[in-house]
């Protein structure tokens, strides 16, 4: 009997020590955790759009980690990319995917995924109080031409039977600064109307207003706030915003009509998802051109049509925004915490969680980054191997003989022998 558990010990040793990893390498599975030895500030700033959750995880994330600040501010995609280019923070947040001019002013960057998020219509209507007026996108898109000037007109009226539209003119509000959001809204926009792309067109900055015979009244201000604002301080206003504003401030907003024309689609976690669905077999690598990556006017009954990605920006050579390695560990860390386990606040504030593939993505990315000439994470991520090969020569460490051999004269119990190579595993020390 004794013979039998050495030789089986044995063999779980020599399994253990010396075949291959099949999946995961452990021992590189997470980057290493901030020094709990210094106190970091961590700059970002950016996209209003995503601003809520990044906030939440600010939080989250400083209730583990003590030791770590995050500086976020909110000043649109435009701006953080600006200071992406310019180098003055950390990281950078967009809703819009950076241009290819964009990015040979900052070669190196990294497009992370984030989150998945709605662009939402609100509006405030006295005489209707309720979220849920229909409009198709060309609707949208002749509001913002100024081609349907008041809430009665016919082309409103004829989606909403019974509902008392009132004889008011529409107030329309648009963002003031460079957005993703604007971004995100024109790219739907110019996807739906054909005038609409010739006329204004997409990007984060756009000319609004200037349409031939166009008689929208328009207001402006900066940020996913300042559009809610005024939408919330206006009556017969209607604006666009991100999905976790209209909702956090109880605004009222549309149900928008689905790409395939059949439906109109209320905004919620389970339609906003339903516009992700299968993109991220398609999507490029961090390292990548992702300008022309959209989910807008997706397809599919249930898919609202005004859905977006937001990406966190970062260099894959962080020694030029960061002061020291260890700094530049705590955002790679940071970053990686809020792509993983950051995912599971994402539902509270409706934003769609990133799937596995999605996030294996942005793991890749994050692998690339260096401290100058010094890898800071060596990830491999999920290796399928279809053979084993032969190692020439089998070795097993003394140290696992003298273990085999305790737990087979009984000095070892079965469970704490078990348990041990269980926690040799887990910390990377052994690779299965």
């Amino acid at each position: 009997m004794r013979f039998i558990k050495i030789v089986t010990i044995l063999t779980i040793a020599l399994l253990v020590a010396i075949v291959p990893p099949l999946n995961v390498d452990a021992s590189t599975s997470i980057p290493a955790e901030p020094s709990k030895f210094e106190k970091f500030t961590i700059s970002g700033a950016g996209a209003t759009f995503p601003f809520p959750l990044i906030d939440l995880w600010r939080v989250e994330y400083n209730k583990q980690y003590s030791n770590v600040n995050l500086n976020y501010q909110s000043i649109g995609s435009g701006g953080g990319i600006k200071q992406h280019i310019e180098k003055t923070v950390n990281f950078a947040a967009s809703d819009a995917p950076m241009t290819q001019s964009e990015m040979d002013l900052a070669p190196g960057t990294l497009h992370i995924p984030e989150a998945i998020g709605g662009v939402v219509v609100a509006y405030n209507i006295p005489e209707i109080p309720d979220k849920g007026l229909k409009l198709t996108g060309k609707n949208i898109a002749d509001i913002y031409l100024g081609k349907i000037t008041n809430w009665n007109d016919p082309a409103i009226v004829a989606n909403n039977p019974g509902l008392n539209l009132p004889d008011a003119t529409i107030i329309v509000a648009h963002r003031s600064d460079g957005s993703g959001t604007t971004f995100v809204f024109t790219d739907y926009l110019s996807t739906v109307s054909s005038e609409f792309d010739e006329h204004i067109g997409k990007g984060k900055s756009v000319p609004w207003g200037d349409v031939p015979g166009g008689k929208a009244t328009l207001v402006a201000a900066a940020g996913n706030e300042g559009v809610a604002g005024i939408v919330r301080s206006t009556e017969y206003a209607l604006g666009y915003v991100e999905l976790a504003y209209a909702f956090q401030t109880g605004m009222s907003f549309a149900y928008v009509q689905n790409a395939d024309g059949t439906t109109f689609i209320e905004p919620t976690l389970e339609s906003i998802s339903e516009a992700s669905a299968g993109i991220a077999n398609k999507l490029p690598p961090a390292e990548s051109d992702w300008s022309n990556v959209s989910l807008v006017n997706a397809a599919g009954s249930d898919s609202y049509p005004i859905a977006s990605f937001t990406y966190l920006l970062v260099y894959d050579d962080i020694s030029q925004v960061t002061k020291s390695k260890e700094q530049a560990k705590a955002v790679l860390h940071l970053i990686h915490w809020m792509i993983t386990k950051g995912q599971e606040y994402s539902p509270t504030l409706l934003y769609v969680p990133l799937s596995d593939k999605v996030i294996e993505i942005g793991k890749q990315g994050l692998a690339r980054i260096k401290y100058g000439d010094k890898v800071l994470w060596d990830y491999s991520g999920i290796v399928q191997h279809t053979e084993l090969s032969e190692p020439s020569e089998y070795k097993i460490p003394q140290w696992i003989r003298d273990n085999a051999r305790w737990w087979a004269d009984g000095k070892i119990s079965d469970s704490d022998y078990i348990n041990g190579l269980q926690y040799l595993i887990s910390q990377g020390i052994l690779k299965v």
